[in-house]
Parts: C-alpha cells; sequence; structure tokens
C-alpha cells in the first residue's frame, strides 16, 4: 500500500498521495481533485501527477493539518474529471539498436515479436500525468499480458524517443538520461520545446497510438 497524505517537497511545495489503483477512473479523480484544488486562495498551481497532486503554495503554510484535511474532504467526494484531446500518432521502430530488451520481453510474457508489437500498439494509450522529466507523458491502457518488471540494473543512459515498458506503465523517454524500464523500441519526436507554446507536446488528456513502422530482430 502507498504511503498517503501531505507530504512536503519545499517550503510552499507539497505533494498530496492517494492510494488508489492506477487506472484511469481514479485518475479522472485526481484531475477533478487538481481542478478544485487550484480554485483555493492560497493555492498558485496545482498539477496532478500520477495518484498524486503537487501544491504550490502562495506562502508558506501554517496549518498543514487543515489543508490535508481540506484535501482530503475533496478526495473523498469521488468527483471525476473527464478530460479528452488529441489522439498523437508516434511511429515507432520496435527491436535493433532502439529496442534493445525486445527478446527479453519476449521471453518473460512468452509472447512472440509480432504478438508483443500487436498487444504494445493495439490501443490508445491516455495522458494521465506529464512529469518525471520535461514533456514526459505518464500513460494508461497497456495490455496487462505484456507487465514487466523493472530492471535489477537501470541502464545509465537512455537516448530521448526510446520506447519502453515496466509494470503496467508504457512511455517514450523526452530526453536523454537514466532507465530501469524495458526498452522495446524508438522514435523521433520531441516531447518538449521550451521555444514552443505550450512547451510540452501533450497534457493530460491527450492521447498516444504508437504506429510499428519497421521491426528489427
Amino acid at each position: 500500500m502507498s504511503e498517503t497524505g501531505l507530504f512536503p517537497i519545499g517550503s510552499r511545495s507539497f505533494l498530496y498521495q492517494v492510494d488508489c489503483p492506477f487506472d484511469l477512473a481514479h485518475q479522472r479523480r485526481v484531475w477533478a481533485l487538481a481542478e478544485a484544488a487550484g480554485t483555493r486562495d492560497d493555492v498558485l498551481e496545482a498539477v496532478p501527477g500520477m495518484t498524486n497532486l503537487t501544491l504550490r503554495l502562495a506562502k508558506v503554510p501554517t496549518d498543514l493539518e487543515a489543508l490535508e484535511r481540506a484535501l482530503d474532504a475533496l478526495w473523498a467526494e469521488g468527483r471525476q474529471k473527464d478530460l479528452s484531446g488529441k489522439v498523437l500518432e508516434i511511429e515507432i521502430v520496435y527491436g535493433g539498436t532502439g529496442g534493445p530488451h525486445l527478446q527479453e520481453v519476449c521471453e518473460i510474457t512468452r509472447l512472440g515479436v509480432d504478438e508483443v508489437i500487436r498487444r504494445h500498439s493495439a490501443p490508445d494509450y491516455p495522458v494521465f500525468a506529464v512529469g518525471s522529466h520535461a514533456g514526459y507523458c505518464y500513460l494508461g491502457g497497456l495490455d496487462p499480458r505484456l507487465e514487466t518488471p523493472r530492471r535489477k540494473v537501470p541502464l545509465q543512459s537512455l537516448p530521448g524517443g526510446s520506447l519502453s515498458i515496466a509494470g503496467l506503465q508504457t512511455g517514450v523517454s523526452a530526453s536523454a538520461g537514466p532507465s530501469g524500464w524495458n526498452t522495446i523500441g524508438a522514435a523521433d519526436i520531441s516531447f518538449f520545446d521550451p521555444a514552443r507554446q505550450p512547451a510540452a507536446l501533450l497534457q493530460p488528456g491527450d492521447a498516444i497510438r504508437f504506429t510499428p513502422v519497421e521491426v528489427i530482430t
């Protein structure tokens, strides 16, 4: 069970964590919570995360317990917000040097390469939240048959555009960096550009559709 409650991440920034399943229905509750919390006079920004909410406050709070009780009450209402946006189609090269763990995923899932790719590219993946690193999208909708554990030894560096899976999540790296996920493909795409408005290519409520254009085994 996840630790729940309100946790400081700065003098005026706090993370409100809830214990709930990783699914669209509960993420819609997180979106609604962010909307409601954002109307408070003491809140400058309310950013939905994965089963959590980050708050940036106008000033250092004097009564955290009251703030936590208010957030608990909002969450208990169970209100959901339905966000729907654009569907972005992303071309993927599965396997090869850009997807070095594709064969390992096949071994773990006991599925063939074609079946792994078919299952992975079948759904549209809703963007649950944007975070981790600039422009990165947390996605829902991965086929449970593709669930894999995180790697025991993370990769020290993974190129931007790398397509990976771990647990019941999948995503494309928005920039180069370390990763403990299983990388099965690669895309040529920029998720974040500070000169663009908005800088992040996708927002919560948008969706991603992965289209295989090549398979390298």
